[in-house]
This record gives C-alpha cells, structure tokens and sequence, in this order.
C-alpha cells in the first residue's frame, strides 16, 4: 500500500528517475502478498528474495544476506524503505553498511513501548538513514530530539493517505462485483469491522479471550466482521475460543475487498498501525485496541479513540458511538493524496536510481 503511490508517482516522472522493486518475500502468504500486487496495480517485483518467515532474527538476517548480494550486483544510487516491518531494518542496514544512501518513508513514529517489535525497527532504521519522509508533526519532533538534521527530514504526508484515497475513488468509479464484503453488507446493512494481530494480543490466552469477549458484548448490538490474521485465527482454535454468533469470521481479505467493507462501517476495532491512518482518512470512527500508539494525529486531529485493552474501556468506547456520540475528527496536515509526488520530488533532485 505505501509502494503502490510511489510507483505512480515515479512512472510519471520515469525521465528523471529510475526503480526497481524488490519483494523481500517476509509477507508470502497469496492473501497477504501477491493479491496486493495485481489489486493495486504495481509492477511485477524487478527481484523476489523468497526469504520467507522464521524467528525475527532468523527473517532479519536471510533478508540482509539476500539483498547485500542484490546491491552488490545491480548498486543503486538511494535504497528507499517503507514502514516498520523487519525488511525495513534489513535493507537498511545492509545499504548503510555499503554506504549507499538509505531513505525512510514513514520515518519519525514512535510509540515509546520498546516491547513492540516495530518500535525496534523504527528507532535502529531512524538511527541510520539519511532522509527522512514523515507523515505528522510528531515524527519530525522525534527525529530532531534524536539528533537528526533538519536538512534531512521532509514533512511529506503519508502515502497510505494517498493509497487509500486513490483506491477509494477507484472503486466509486468501478464498484466491486464479487467479494466477502458483498456478501457480508447485503446480509448486514450495519455492522462494524475487526482487525487484530499484534502479539500482545493474540498470543497469550488470557489476553485474546479478554478482548473476545469484549468483541462479542459489542456484536450483541451491532454486527461484526473480523478479517482474521492466520496466526490470531490458529490461537483462536489452539486456546478454544467461541467469537460468538454476532462476529462472521472472515479469511484476510484482499485490499479492495477490505476496504469495500471498512469504508462503510459504523466503528473499526483494531491493534493495526495503518488502519488507524486510513480510518482518519477517510472518516470512520476507529477504536484502538491498544495502550500505545505511534500515531498520536489520528487522536488529537482524526477518529481514532485509543481505548487500550480493557474491556470496559472498549465497551464504552464502542457504547458512546452506537449512541450517536462519534468524535468528529478532521484528515490532517498534507494528507492530501500527493505525499509520494513530494517524496519523488526530493529523490529526483538528487538525481537519483532507487531500489
């Protein structure tokens, strides 16, 4: 999703800047990888890792060995990351190590909670990077307090704004014929939308049956459809947990069918990072359900309400919407749809080939 914009905005300006996209392969399952290709529209990858899953050391290190390899042979003037996830970090520090410039989209975001994984992620690949890309005023007040220089940050916007809004004129233009979300709107006229993964979540019994629980109070008043991460699903079955009669189980769903079924939703529930952006975006209310976030806009600007993860502060998150009590938030700063045009914008003034 935050490719996708920068792939446009380059092929628009392929005269003065040259890519190649490069599938780590960390995400290979079809529903979570390939669909994402063919739906929005990106280029076959120039070059597919296979690296596949394994601890997070164990994926970290295949993705470094396989694309120092790739730099070496096909040596790109800019390697450009997106986001928080280990291949993120990887090729980071592997184009640092080569001393090639390495660029961060999405750069600045905190969440203060050194447990999360993706907190790891952002501060190693912040720490080493040398432009920045950044979608709030928090992450440029994050990076300057981390010693970065002003020169090298840009307050851009956020290409998942920009993915989402193209994607949702797409379909107004083009609605979809086929889908879950067909199915699951004409049988449920109102109904909200569930997302969780995050292992603080899913993982450990006590909490997943908690916030299920929960889940299924809420599904007693408004309908729920839960697009289920596999492994939240396993852990569902492993620890014998009952969703309940009001929450429709769904398989991950592509982005054109999730989106189809989100934008229209009365409240989203997640622990997703992205879902909270694009909610803000678009004007769904969203409930958070975590402690932390690291993106404090979609709070203090946009719909989302970081409730945490007890079950009375999510029932009375979920209540005061059902009651008509939906906060009116507001699409922030630059999240116009033309943050990748900004960051291309950058890159070609460098004079730039990017990987």
């Amino acid at each position: 999703m935050k490719i996708a914009p920068l792939v446009r905005a380059m092929d628009r300006r392929k005269d003065e800047i040259s890519y190649r996209i490069v599938h780590t392969g960390q995400h290979y399952d079809h529903a979570m990888s390939d669909v994402f290709f063919a739906e929005l529209g990106i280029p076959v990858p120039d070059y597919h890792l296979g690296c596949g899953g394994g601890s997070h050391a164990e994926q970290t290190a295949k993705i470094m060995v396989a694309y120092e390899k790739l730099c070496l042979k096909d040596r790109p003037d800019i390697v450009v990351v997106v986001g928080d996830v280990n291949s993120t970090l990887a090729c980071a520090i592997v184009a640092k190590k080569l001393h090639i410039v390495a660029a961060h989209v999405e750069a600045g975001l905190r969440s203060g909670d050194r447990t999360m994984p993706e907190e790891i992620n952002r501060l190693v690949t912040d720490a080493i990077s040398d432009l920045y890309f950044v979608t709030e005023p928090s992450g440029v007040e994050h990076l300057r307090r981390e010693g970065q220089s002003s020169e090298a940050i840009h307050f851009v916007g956020h290409v998942m704004v920009d993915n989402v809004m193209f994607q949702r004129d797409k379909l107004e233009r083009e609605p979809l014929v086929e889908g879950h979300s067909i199915a699951y709107k004409a049988a449920h006229p109102r109904y909200g939308v569930v997302t969780m993964h995050r292992p603080s979540n899913v993982d450990d019994p006590e909490a997943l049956a908690r916030l299920t629980g929960v889940l299924r109070e809420i599904s007693q008043g408004l309908p729920l459809a839960f697009s289920v991460h596999p492994r939240t699903r396993q852990n569902m079955e492993r620890f014998g947990i009952d969703p309940g009669p009001g929450i429709t189980l769904l398989e991950p769903m592509a982005y054109m069918d999730f989106l189809n079924l989100w934008k229209e939703a009365v409240m989203v529930l997640t622990d997703s990072g992205g879902l909270q952006e694009e909610t803000t975006a678009l004007g769904v209310p969203c409930i958070t359900l975590r402690e932390n976030t690291e993106r404090p806009i979609t709070i203090s600007e946009g719909t989302n309400i970081l409730a945490g993860t007890k079950p009375e502060a999510i029932l009375a998150a979920a209540n005061g919407i059902l009651n008509g009590n939906t906060k009116q938030g507001r699409r922030p700063e630059l999240w116009d749809g033309k943050a990748a045009e900004r960051i291309v914008e950058v890159l070609v003034g460098r004079g730039v080939s990017c990987s």
